[in-house]
């Protein structure tokens, strides 16, 4: 197995290690590891409440890795419990997070690989790899600082993309091809990621598979119902947020590049007031079309119809990530309220009703 496997486990690549590797997920079920998980299970939960709670599949910082074969199995081993979990949009939430992990890690290995390079290295992909990957290999021609893309994959690709910008009659289109920026190009293909994940889930689970997951589904619905929050919450008041939020708002009015997890918290939590992507840029002074579209993917990717499907990070796993000014010593933020509750939107749900 090679690094890349484990960085990219959706690759074809990647499928055909685990296949080589003959290890089949009820050994790894099975496995009695001095009464503890296989370590590819115990990945396998983790990066599946990674997904649906902070919005990203990555190891929580300071976690020690398990290592590439352990990291390339929980890969499936999660599948199974996306596909056990009767949640609604749990399968579009896993995938999004997905792919919006390997996003930022190929959007890294580009700025490091030339484009042109067909081979992996040392876990990273360059760019002309992935696009083969996804037989966009031929369906591409760069244009210098463009790129030019086939119209039927940029229809496929961008279909699900939010925004005026995606729609083909805004487009530049000549000879069968659609004009798109490097930026569009590495949106496109984290679409292609998130497809692939995507594909084929839920999948049928045997039952003897089922059985020997039992504890782990049971852990993983235990923490999504951490924390019962009513579904009509319709004010966005921001004199009513969290300290938390109020911090994470007004870095991100600063023109800071949030971290991924204060990024989820934060949008998460606004979605879960039922503020739309429109409302979201405007509260964060959210300039340029490409940070507008990076929240409306983001927005539309963590909400429903009806807000948030999933609430954002407990106040533990806000303060786990250093994102708590009150639990921040060297901060001196204080407030009583922080002291009562363990959540964010518990905080919000007493402030609308108290202030």
């Amino acid at each position: 197995m090679d690094p890349v496997h484990a960085n990219y486990p959706f690759l074809d690549a990647a499928r055909e290690a685990v296949r080589e590797a003959d290890v089949g997920l009820p050994d790894i079920i099975a496995a009695d590891r001095g009464g503890g998980r296989h370590p590819a299970v115990e990945r396998g939960v983790q990066r599946v409440e990674r997904a649906l709670l902070d919005g990203t599949v990555d190891l929580p910082a300071g976690e020690r890795h398990p290592g590439v074969q352990a990291e390339l199995l929980s890969y499936p081993v999660a599948r199974v419990l996306v596909s056990l979990l009767e949640t609604p949009g749990v399968v579009d939430k896993y995938a999004t997070a997905e792919a919006r992990t390997a996003y930022q890690r190929f959007t890294d290995d580009f700025a490091t690989l030339p484009d042109d390079r067909r081979r992996p290295d040392d876990g990273k992909v360059p760019l002309a790899y992935l696009l083969s990957e996804f037989d966009l290999a031929d369906a591409v021609e760069r244009d210098p600082p463009q790129y030019r893309l086939d119209v039927a994959p940029y229809l496929r690709l961008s279909a699900e993309l939010d925004g005026e910008r995606w729609q083909l009659v805004t487009r530049a289109l000549a000879d069968g091809r659609v004009v798109v920026s490097e930026d569009e190009l590495h949106e496109l293909l984290r679409e292609a990621v998130r497809q692939r994940v995507a594909e084929g889930l839920p999948t049928r689970v045997p039952d003897a598979i089922r059985e020997g997951l039992t504890d782990e589904l049971a852990e993983l619905e235990a923490s999504f119902s951490e924390i019962e929050i009513s579904r009509d919450i319709d004010t966005l008041d921001p004199a009513a947020f969290p300290p938390c939020v109020t911090d994470l708002v007004d870095r991100a009015r600063d023109g800071e590049d949030l971290p991924a997890p204060a990024e989820f918290a934060l949008v998460a939590f606004l979605t879960s007031a039922n503020a739309d992507s429109d409302r979201i840029c405007d509260l964060l002074d959210v300039e340029g079309d490409t940070a507008a579209t990076a929240v409306a993917y983001r927005a539309n990717r963590v909400g429903d119809d009806a807000g948030a499907q999933y609430p954002p990070p407990s106040c533990a796993t806000v303060q786990a990530y250093g994102q708590c000014p009150v639990a921040d010593e060297t901060d001196p933020t204080t407030d009583a309220r922080c002291e009562t509750i363990s959540h964010p939107l518990a905080y919000y749900e007493q402030a609308l009703q108290t202030d």
